[in-house]
């Protein structure tokens, strides 16, 4: 299902790339710079089905596994980032409702979705940020019925969506318990009732609908309820494990984009008497660069997959893969910059300006859904549950290998699996000390260069110290000390290395050319575990460091002017478990 949704999606997204089409360079590019919707790329999309992806099959839709959209997300993020925010931002919308909305509630919801119709997510407010508790927007009973009053702001389709979730205070008093959900249909509201505010201008994603809304009073049917009253903080923070992980489609598209507009560029440049890729230097940063992105890749895969087989563990699944693959994109995008230099930045120069667009666009990747901190902090806040499970090995085996084996058939989602802290800590990193364990006995046999293995061993020592480090650090909700924050971020990197390993272990190609080569003769693990290594601190051989130029050499030489990862979920798999 996945390959032939993805597929149908990529044929008809370049089909629209043709000259003057929606989804051409030049096109998204010129509305940019007119700070404009694109509509009609919007509407491509609508045509292609995708609306039909952001509903869960159980409420008539064709979600099943969540790595299936974040594959979507990230063919059309591949493209241009607006176009992906602007759409994917209904499946935003409607997450709480897949999480704790009546059987009735999603059917409808579903159907609408399927249609066509927009859903925006009334959460922020203008003096208040991400501090949902102090919101102040209130609804106040009037009988069976509500009064919405207040204003949301920087809210993502506020004005062109139809229907908006809105988290609104039903205490006076506040506090965890005192804020409740509501869907709400504008076009079944007066006119008189709200106000539309205006689109605000940001310095990426010009041309996405992010504005506000005001509510004057205005009266809802007690159905628009989401969940019991109360719960709305609850079943926000539950639907931020689905939405942060499927935000990973964002970042990944963004590099792909990044790193063939920089190939094509590297590949057309003329310099020295040569093209600018056969400079050894430039063929690194290239080869840094793609294995970057299959790190990215492995993390974004595992994590959109661990929804359904490790749906217990998502609070730290989520926080990880949010925090960890924006960012680690973010520096790549940066990497290639510098590699473009100036000519990257020029509008109309190098493909149309492209690049200066998406590094723009991609810079407010990190803030959707919690910013980077907000994540590292969440995932702060279950270090000694981290710990205690790593320590006594209580993780989940089978979730594990339902969440890395990619021909393994998922459970079906269950939204009341969602737990706000996960009880076991990370089955994933608890793992890791059996898959390296795998991995040195295979390169006993020969099956596996020992290079490879000398290096998930280091990943597995530095593993083993994180831990160390973060049973010695002291708790302290109210002032995180900053040293909390590196650790954190040293744990995305040893979970995204258990993520690389497992999926290197259960999975091979079916394809016969460069890409499969690369999987099995270890080069793509090896690159992937140096990257991971080196943004640890451990020292790497230059020797190791060498498989970054054969991701290179591929990029380059075998499929010029396209990137074809590896271990792409795109590409046909099967299972060697």
């Amino acid at each position: 299902m996945l390959h032939q949704s993805a597929s149908a999606l990529e044929r008809a997204v370049s089909a629209g790339e043709t000259e003057g089409g929606p989804m051409a360079g030049a096109t998204l590019v010129g509305l940019d710079h007119e700070e404009a919707f694109p509509e009609a790329a919007f509407e491509l999309l609508n045509s292609a089905g995708v609306p039909g992806h952001y509903v869960p099959v159980a409420h008539g839709g064709r979600l099943h596994g969540f790595d299936e959209l974040i594959r979507l997300v990230r063919t059309v993020a591949g493209r241009d980032l607006t176009v992906a925010v602007a759409h994917g931002k209904t499946f935003l919308g409607a997450a709480s409702v897949w999480v704790a909305g009546t059987a009735e509630q999603a059917a409808r919801l579903g159907e609408e979705i399927r249609r066509g119709a927009v859903v925006s997510w009334g959460l922020t407010e203008r003096h208040h940020g991400s501090d949902l508790l102090a919101g102040e927007v209130e609804a106040t009973r009037d009988g069976d019925d509500w009064l919405l009053s207040g204003e949301k702001w920087l809210i993502n389709n506020a004005t062109r969506g139809q229907l908006v979730c809105v988290l609104a205070r039903t205490d006076p008093d506040g506090g965890p318990r005192g804020f409740s959900l509501f869907l709400v249909d504008k076009r079944e509201l007066p006119e008189s009732s709200y106000t539309a505010l205006p689109k605000i201008r940001t310095h990426g994603i010009r041309g996405a609908d992010i504005s506000g809304i005001t509510f004057h009073r205005a009266a809802i049917p007690g159905s628009a309820l989401v969940g019991a009253v109360g719960t709305g903080a609850e079943t926000v923070l539950g639907a931020l494990q689905l939405t942060r992980t499927v935000c990973v489609g964002l970042s990944l598209g963004a590099a792909d984009h990044a790193l063939r507009l920089a190939a094509r560029f590297a590949g057309d440049r003329r310099l020295y008497g040569g093209r600018l890729s056969d400079l050894p230097q430039v063929r690194r940063v290239l080869g840094e660069a793609a294995a970057a992105l299959l790190v990215a890749e492995a993390t974004g895969t595992v994590a959109g997959r661990s929804v359904n087989a490790l749906t217990d563990e998502m609070s730290v699944v989520s926080a990880v893969a949010k925090a960890f693959v924006p960012a680690l994109v973010q520096d790549t995008i940066a990497q290639l910059a510098e590699l473009m230099g100036l000519r990257g930045f020029l509008t109309g120069r190098h493909a149309d300006g492209a690049f200066a667009k998406l590094d723009r666009d991609h810079r407010l990747v990190s803030i959707f859904d919690g910013s980077t901190a907000v994540n590292r902090n969440a995932l702060i806040d279950q270090f000694p549950r981290l710990v205690r499970g790593y320590r006594r090995a209580l993780g989940n085996a089978p979730g594990v290998a339902g969440a890395t084996t990619l021909t393994a058939p998922l459970p079906e989602f269950r939204p009341d699996r969602i737990r706000l802290l996960s009880a076991s800590g990370s089955s994933l990193v608890q793992s890791l000390p059996e898959v390296v364990a795998r991995l040195a006995r295979l390169a006993g046999s020969g099956a596996v260069p020992e290079r490879v293995a000398s290096l998930a061993e280091e990943l597995r020592a530095v593993t083993d110290t994180l831990h160390e480090d973060l049973a010695a650090q002291p708790r302290s909700p109210r002032d995180v000390p900053p040293v909390s924050f590196d650790l954190a971020e040293r744990y995305e990197l040893c979970f995204a290395g258990a993520a690389c390993l497992w999926l290197w272990l259960n999975n091979e190609p079916v394809e016969e050319h460069a890409p499969a080569a690369a999987w099995r003769d270890g080069t793509w693990l090896q690159a992937c575990l140096v990257t991971l290594l080196t943004r640890l601190g451990v020292p790497v051989d230059e020797a190791d460091r060498a498989a970054h130029d054969r991701l290179a050499g591929q990029l380059l030489d075998e499929e010029p002017h396209a990137l074809l990862t590896p271990m792409g979920v795109d590409m046909m798999m099967r299972s060697t478990s």
